[in-house]
């Protein structure tokens, strides 16, 4: 039992480390827009491919999905459903820290925006699929959260 509690302020660390990685990125998203566009461009193609919806590569948008996604996680963690059930514990702890690492490196080398489609997928949708999945679990089914 020692083990699983201690992954429940691993977790929570982790989850944190993202977030605070996502809110850098939002501050210092000129640089990746940069990289997506070419080497001469208006400042239309700058806007268009920072703000513009129906674009793949709309960072605003992707981040703005990614804070969605933190705050069903949150949910899920904070209200119990989630906390003590250790396949979502090391589910979330490996993609939140994967994505943690790979968002670093996104920021300071200056990655293209389809890049963070990529760590969208793996590193915040599969967590918060598996946390609305556990959701249904508990308030649909009437199960136990472990």
């Amino acid at each position: 039992m020692g083990q699983i509690s201690g992954l429940v302020p691993c977790r929570f660390l982790t989850l944190l480390a993202h977030l605070v990685v996502v809110i850098t990125l939002f501050w210092s998203r000129d640089s990746n827009i940069l990289a997506c566009l070419p080497l001469r461009f208006t400042p239309e193609e700058y806007e268009k491919q920072d703000l513009h919806p129906f674009r793949f590569c709309r960072l605003v948008i992707a981040l703005s999905v990614t804070l969605g996604l933190f705050a069903v996680e949150l949910a899920g963690f904070l209200s119990g459903v989630s906390m003590f059930n250790s396949t979502q514990s090391l589910i979330s702890i490996g993609a939140h820290c994967s994505a943690s690492v790979a968002l670093s490196f996104f920021i300071f080398e200056r990655w293209e925006c389809t890049t963070y489609w990529y760590i969208f997928v793996f590193c915040s949708a599969l967590p918060a699929i598996t946390e609305l999945t556990l959701f249904v679990a508990v308030f649909g089914l009437k199960r136990k959260p472990l």
